[in-house]
């Protein structure tokens, strides 16, 4: 049996490698839905609503220790009642399946 992308940890990327290309991207995205593929499949968004500012704020940090122990951080954009995600790994200017592994492990947090 396949392991889950939530049951995945990711694996360093030091760059060098080529980035996902389109199909395996989407093969991928199947897995994490709610989150949309963009800028031509390079990058990896989901926008998240909470019930105030607390909540998203509690979100953030949480994904932020998470990020630190998977040792792959995104893009966090939040304020009152909102928080949008982006994931990419810029070491090869495009997505890898860590992204993706972070993705689900994002959802997770919200339960």
């Amino acid at each position: 049996m396949t392991e889950s992308l939530l049951e995945k940890t990711c694996v360093p990327c030091q760059g060098g490698i080529p980035p996902l290309d389109p199909a395996e991207a989407e093969r991928l995205a199947a897995q994490v839905p709610g989150w949309s593929l963009l800028d031509g499949g390079r990058r990896l968004e989901r926008a998240y609503r909470f019930d105030d500012f607390a909540e998203a704020l509690a979100f953030v940090n949480a994904l932020g220790a998470l990020s630190e122990v998977e040792f792959h951080h995104p893009d966090i954009c939040f304020g009152w009642g909102s928080c949008t995600v982006s994931w990419q790994t810029k070491k090869i200017a495009g997505l890898h399946e860590n992204d993706f592994i972070m993705a689900a492990k994002t959802d997770a947090l919200i339960g």
